[in-house]
């Protein structure tokens, strides 16, 4: 969309400024519609239908896409004065989330989902939505931040440390945080949950959702199975010296660090070093092995500006709860690919889980461990 219609279509009433909400039911995400309308936004509020209980054979009804979510979001909206719309998105899903965690994990990778539902769906699909309504922007609840500057957007941590969620947006494209608002960032839970109910939000002591939206009950491997319709063969769990020390029940119910439920008698604490898909093992050792100082990645990606040719000095995390570690940062000659080099080792860069790079308050990127 050039200067000109995009200044014609993105505007609501006496020509304000539009805002698409993307909102969960949450109090997170109804605070920022309020805070968009304190900005002169005229705002329109939407949830995503992201799937149906017969989709992963569990009931879904205590997760977001309840009905229960989408009558708060669309009681939020009334009391705003804002449209509110639903948007059924639950093939997309699917196809772009669900089916790549199941695939993730048949590969012995232990994946991230809500950083692919943030890319695939929250951002992506949202846009085009955004369009069809004119808006301007495209708004969560996330808590993170936003800068322009000389020309550029740059995604930034969010004021409160404790809620930050910059690690799941690290796949946003420059030219996407032009388009969207995070009014969160410089705020502290405490702070909406007092706004919420200062509007008189129904959601306003809504509690928080800590687990994969479409496995609440978190048993990945569970859900997996009922979503294949099949079981996964056993096989043996071995040392690092290929010695046969048990069996296990599936690869799918292991990921690298884990220590309980092996099922297996040891004089010493020992711990999921690898899994082995050609020979279908499960392979334990000391906690020793799992440190390692370099980690490759696969899907790189950097965010602002051009992709740097040279190394880069930053800190990193290898989890979304990792302490960020100093590193040095190797992209790779393609650019798809990095090297990241911690001054000292780290526990678990588990295959499937995400590195993101920063610098200060300053998301730089990430990619998938290889």
């Amino acid at each position: 969309m050039n200067q000109k219609n995009d200044q014609m279509n993105s505007s609501g009433a006496a020509g304000k400024p539009t805002a698409l909400i993307a909102m969960s039911g949450g109090v997170d995400s109804s605070v920022a519609a309020r805070q968009m309308l304190e900005l002169g936004y005229d705002c329109v509020g939407c949830t995503m239908r992201l799937y149906e209980n017969d989709m992963v054979g569990l009931d879904l009804l205590a997760t977001c896409c309840s009905k229960k979510d989408t009558d708060d979001a669309r009681s939020v909206c009334e009391r705003l004065g804002i449209p509110y719309h639903i948007f059924h998105y639950e093939e997309e899903f699917r196809a772009k989330v669900i089916e790549p965690f199941v695939q993730a994990y048949e590969r012995c990778e232990t994946p991230n989902p809500c950083i692919d539902c943030n890319r695939c769906m929250k951002f992506d699909a949202l846009f085009e939505k955004a369009e069809l309504f004119g808006c301007r922007k495209i708004v969560t609840g996330h808590y993170a931040r936003i800068e322009e500057r000389d020309g550029h957007h740059f995604l930034k941590k969010a004021v409160d440390p404790m809620k930050d969620q910059s690690y799941v947006l690290y796949q946003l494209t420059e030219e996407q945080l032009g388009r969207i608002a995070f009014p969160l960032g410089g705020f502290r839970k405490e702070e909406v949950r007092r706004i919420a109910e200062e509007q008189g939000f129904r959601n306003a002591e809504k509690k928080e959702s800590q687990d994969i939206c479409f496995v609440p009950d978190g048993d990945y491997a569970g859900m997996i199975c009922r979503y294949r319709n099949r079981e996964y063969p056993e096989g043996d769990i071995v040392d690092r010296d290929g010695n046969v020390l048990g069996r296990h029940k599936g690869l799918i119910h292991y990921t690298i660090g884990q220590r309980r439920g092996l099922g297996v008698p040891a004089d010493r604490r020992i711990y999921v070093t690898r899994l082995d898909p050609e020979k279908n093992q499960v392979v334990l050792s000391d906690e020793s092995d799992l440190f390692h100082k370099e980690v490759h990645l696969r899907d790189f990606h950097w965010i602002t500006g051009p992709v740097p040719t040279g190394e880069v000095r930053c800190k990193a995390k290898i989890r979304y709860r990792h302490k960020e570690q100093p590193a040095v940062l190797l992209p790779g000659e393609e650019g798809k690919e990095a090297v990241l080099i911690f001054d000292e080792p780290q526990r678990a860069a588990t295959p499937g889980q995400s590195a993101v790079f920063y610098d200060g308050e300053y998301v730089l990127g990430g990619g998938i461990i290889r």
